[in-house]
């Protein structure tokens, strides 16, 4: 995304990451939905991808509000304390 300009608003944190499985546990601080992009950023983490499932307590949803945690399959490790954006 070099010459792009994107604009971003923060949407929750990486609270969890199982290795095992690619998933990470997101505590929102905002609307999520699905087709949303999101970019994933740390101290060694930084990457975009765009969100194609979702789940509370092991259920599929659609959106998810803030204050809910999501677990969502990531194309890259994801560690504790990772701030998660939606793009624009």
């Amino acid at each position: 995304m070099a010459d792009e300009f994107v604009e971003k608003e923060e949407i929750g944190e990486v609270t969890h990451y199982f290795t095992d499985i690619s998933v990470g546990i997101i505590e929102l601080t905002d609307k999520l939905e699905l087709g949303d992009k999101i970019s994933i950023e740390g101290a060694t983490t930084d990457f975009q991808q765009e969100v194609n499932s979702m789940q509370i307590e092991h259920e599929d949803v659609e959106e998810a509000e803030a204050g809910d945690a999501v677990g969502m399959k990531v194309k890259n490790r994801v560690r504790e304390g990772d701030k998660v954006y939606k793009l624009d």
